[in-house]
């Protein structure tokens, strides 16, 4: 299980050269390797517990642990790093809409992971089959669009607000740095702009001095500094991450649960399949393996790790496309590299002066990061629609799943009772869903999804 087969000792490998998951380089060039794995999942890893409320510093220390979780569970042949995931972005903000606390939210989220690990041993065991038709990519991409647009409001109402200016001027950095700067350097676009919008921050500080704007914490207009490193300078060194998150409760809490809640985060369940499904298949392009076989154990231990970081108070975690960037650049796919990368993050975690620092990211800068990030999230529901050469001249394909994504979309709610109702992402999805499978039995043999990409090809 621990045995890497040492290749290129104490060399670089050749240009176009691979190395394997059961193979690895030398110590210190793997060590640099694991770096590197850290800095490209840094910024999404720590941004999204901030934006869902939760402790950034208990979600890095995760991430590391559920890492290693997740290579043990798939017998060190996935390469892979658990970040935090915005599946549940939307839905986590939906659920402090309607008054649920961290508690609620985490709650919530680890039913999901355990939903999410039982179909993950359900496709070990039985195979993929039954699970592409349930969710066919017209749907998979319907589902995964809705969550990422359903954030729209999220960033007009809350980030953006709080320094439009900085929040600008970080989204033109990150779009440029992500698109213009060279391959690995466009990977971590997103940790460039952190440390662009703070330095941008702290000079207007400087020059303009204070800004009167919406403060979520103080709930009105207030005059504050941008950059605000009062609780840096009193955080340990080292420690175990605690303290109390904005809504009052405790950074490291025990989950409380809500049925109604349950409903709004389980459509990210479907998201959550779709990137671990697409990171196995990537993988498995980019090494030559055959990793079908370990599809439900990458499902199921994304899962597992989901509810074992939630029952403490942590993030939902999920594989990392930043991470498959660096795999891609540098053709270097050993797991010893992601087990150093996850040692390092769980010494991030335990460091309470990184968390402080990460809590002052000002607001402005997170409304330039999140309004790429969220779009992204979206997009890349078209970019499954695109990838599968879904047919939008099929009606069952356009109509069936025009309601789902309005309805998600919109916030749109259905109301069952005085105390129960359903709306936004969790009746988007259903609708999406059922009326796709309403009226997907009409569809004439022409118009399968395989043949349907073939005739596409065919007009290309």
């Amino acid at each position: 299980m621990f045995k890497w087969d040492v290749v290129y000792d104490g060399k670089t490998p050749p240009p176009g050269k691979a190395v394997g998951p059961r193979q690895r380089l030398s110590w210190g060039r793997t060590a640099g390797l694991g770096a590197q794995h850290v800095v490209a999942m840094f910024g999404a890893t720590f941004v999204f517990p901030v934006v869902m409320g939760l402790d950034p510093n208990l979600a890095i220390m995760f991430s590391g642990i559920c890492t290693i979780m997740f290579l043990l569970i798939t017998n060190n042949m996935v390469p892979s790093y658990l970040g935090t995931s915005a599946s549940f972005v939307a839905a986590v903000a939906a659920i402090r809409s309607q008054g649920g606390d961290s508690s609620d939210v985490t709650g919530a989220i680890l039913v999901a992971g355990l939903v999410l690990a039982a179909i993950g041993v359900a496709v070990h065991f039985a195979g993929t089959r039954f699970l592409h038709k349930l969710l066919p990519p017209a749907v998979t991409g319907a589902v995964v669009m809705l969550i990422g647009f359903n954030l729209a409001p999220v960033v007009a109402g809350t980030y953006w607000p709080q320094d439009q200016w900085i929040a600008l001027l970080t989204a033109t950095f990150m779009i440029a740095a992500a698109v213009l700067l060279p391959g690995f350097w466009g990977r971590i676009a997103v940790f460039l702009a952190l440390i662009f919008g703070y330095l941008v921050s702290w000079l207007a500080d400087v020059i303009f001095g204070d800004i009167t704007s919406f403060v979520p914490a103080a709930g009105e207009e207030v005059a504050h500094q941008r950059v605000d490193w009062s609780g840096v300078s009193s955080a340990d060194w080292i420690g175990f991450p605690s303290g109390t998150l904005a809504d009052g409760v405790s950074a490291v809490h025990s989950p409380s649960f809500s049925f109604t809640f349950i409903l709004l985060v389980l459509p990210g369940v479907i998201a959550l399949i779709a990137e671990n499904t697409g990171h196995v298949k990537a993988v498995a392009e980019m090494t030559g393996d055959d990793l079908d076989p370990y599809m439900g154990r990458a499902i199921g231990a994304d899962g597992l790790a989901t509810a074992f970081a939630s029952a403490f108070g942590g993030s939902p975690t999920t594989t990392y496309a930043e991470n498959i960037g660096v795999m891609s650049a540098t053709r270097i796919y050993s797991t010893a590299a992601y087990y150093f990368a996850a040692l390092v993050a769980v010494f991030l975690g335990l460091c309470p002066k990184f968390g402080a620092v990460v809590n002052a990211i000002p607001g402005g800068v997170l409304g330039g990061i999140t309004v790429v990030l969220y779009g992204m999230i979206g997009l890349v529901g078209a970019k499954i629609w695109v990838e599968n050469h879904v047919d939008f001249g099929d009606p069952v394909n356009i109509v069936g799943l025009a309601a789902g994504i309005i309805v998600g979309v919109g916030n749109v709610t259905l109301v069952f009772t005085d105390d129960f109702e359903l709306g936004g992402i969790a009746l988007g999805t259903i609708l999406a869903i059922g009326y796709y499978h309403m009226v997907a039995w009409k569809r004439p043999h022409s118009h399968s999804t395989d043949e349907g990409a073939e005739e596409v090809t065919r007009q290309l």
